[in-house]
C-alpha cells in the first residue's frame, strides 16, 4: 500500500514538473529537452525524497538509536532531521564545518529550533536512507577530555560520588585508597582511568556502542583493550558482507585524506568525537564524523597534526593516529575475508 502510494505521488510530480520546467513559457528556445528532463528529475526526486510522506514511511522503518553521550539529549525531527539539545561550542563548530572540506563527512546543520521552552541544533537523520540498520559508535582519539579541564580541575578540585561508584563497579580494585575512604575521585582522575583500561591509550580510539539490526544493542565495551579484541567485536559488528567492509574502508581513508587537507580540523582540538558507522543487509553503508561538544581552536592560532603524541600544553588529541590504527584493523579484517 505505501509503495503504491509512493509511485502515485511520484507519477503525479513527474507530470507536473515535467510540463512546469520543460515547457515554461520563459525559458530558452534553443535549451535542448533532454537537459531538460533530466535537470526536471532532479527537482522531482529530491522533492520525493523530502517530502513529508516519505519521511514519515521512513521514519518508521527504525526505532530511534542512542548509542553513546547523555540520554534525552536527542528528539526526533521532521523532513529527515534530527533534534539535539543545543551546545554553543557544538552549534559553533557546525556552523563552521558546513564551509570546511570536511562538510560532506558530518551531519548537516540544518538551524536551530525550539521545543517545549528549550533549543536544539537541527541536524540530519543519517539513519533514515538504511533498512534496520546496524549502527556502531567509535570514539576517536588518545583522551576524552579537553586540557582546560585539566587545569580547571586542579585550580579547584571537587569530588564525585557518581564517577566512583562508576568505577568500582567496573573494576573494584582500580580506587586508591584514599579514594576509597572518600568514596568519591575527581573527573579527570575517572577520565583518565577510563582511556587507559580503554584501548583509546593504546589505538587512539575505542568502541562505544552497537545495535545490531536486531535490535540488540550493548555498550559494555569498557575493557575491549587490546588489537585482537577490538578486531573480534568489529568483525562481528561487520558480518560477513565483503562490500560493507569495502565501503567502510574507502570512506575512512576519504575522511583521512580530508582531514589531513581541512583548516578546521588543523586549528582544533578534537575531543570526544566519534565516527558513526551504519550499514544495512542490503549493503549500503557509510561513517560520519559526529559529536563536536569537545572541540575546541587551538590558542593563538597555532595548528597540530593530530598525530604528534601528546604532551600536556601542546593540544594534541592523537585523532588521526586512532584512524590510521582502525583502518589497519578493518583492512585486517578485510584480508581474513
Amino acid at each position: 500500500m505505501a509503495d503504491s502510494l509512493h509511485m502515485c505521488i511520484l507519477e503525479v510530480l513527474s507530470k507536473h514538473f515535467i510540463l512546469k520546467f520543460c515547457y515554461d513559457p520563459d525559458m530558452k528556445e534553443n535549451s535542448n529537452l533532454e537537459e531538460k528532463e533530466q535537470s526536471s528529475w532532479k527537482k522531482i526526486r529530491s522533492i520525493i525524497r523530502w517530502s513529508p510522506f516519505v519521511q514519515v514511511f521512513k521514519k518508521n522503518r527504525y526505532p530511534w538509536i542512542q548509542l553513546a553521550g547523555h540520554q534525552g539529549n536527542f528528539q526526533a525531527g521532521e523532513a529527515g532531521s534530527v533534534l539535539k539539545k543545543l551546545d554553543v561550542r557544538e552549534q559553533k563548530c557546525f556552523k563552521e564545518v558546513m564551509d570546511d572540506i570536511l562538510r560532506p563527512y558530518v551531519p548537516e546543520y540544518r538551524g536551530d529550533v525550539e521545543r517545549s521552552g528549550e533549543m536544539y541544533l537541527q541536524l540530519q537523520d543519517l539513519l533514515c536512507e538504511f533498512n534496520s540498520p546496524c549502527v556502531m559508535d567509535i570514539k576517536m582519539g588518545v583522551r576524552t577530555y579537553l586540557e582546560e579541564e585539566l587545569s580547571k580541575a586542579r585550580k579547584k578540585p571537587s569530588l564525585r560520588k557518581d564517577m566512583y561508584q562508576k568505577m568500582i563497579e567496573v573494576d573494584p580494585n582500580a580506587p586508591t585508597e584514599e579514594e576509597n575512604q572518600q568514596q568519591a575521585i575527581t573527573k579527570p582522575r575517572y577520565m583518565q582511568w577510563r582511556d587507559e583500561m580503554s584501548s583509546s591509550v593504546d589505538l587512539a580510539f575505542r568502541i562505544e556502542g552497537i545495535k545490531k539490526s536486531d535490535g540488540a544493542s550493548s555498550k559494555d565495551f569498557k575493557k575491549t583493550k587490546g588489537r585482537d579484541k577490538v578486531l573480534e567485536t568489529l568483525k562481528s559488528f561487520i558480518g560477513e558482507n565483503p562490500e560493507v567492509i569495502n565501503k567502510y574502508i574507502q570512506r575512512l581513508r576519504a575522511i583521512r585524506i580530508t582531514q589531513e587537507s581541512s583548516e578546521f580540523f588543523k586549528r582544533h582540538e578534537v575531543i570526544g568525537s566519534s565516527l558513526l558507522f551504519v550499514h544495512d543487509n542490503t549493503g549500503n553503508a557509510n561513517v560520519w564524523i559526529i559529536d563536536f561538544g569537545k572541540t575546541e581552536p587551538i590558542p593563538d592560532g597555532k595548528c597540530i597534526d593530530h598525530r604528534t603524541e601528546w604532551v600536556e600544553g601542546n593540544h594534541e588529541d592523537g585523532y588521526l593516529n586512532g584512524l590510521d590504527n582502525l583502518i589497519s584493523v578493518l583492512e585486517e579484517i578485510q584480508g581474513l575475508s
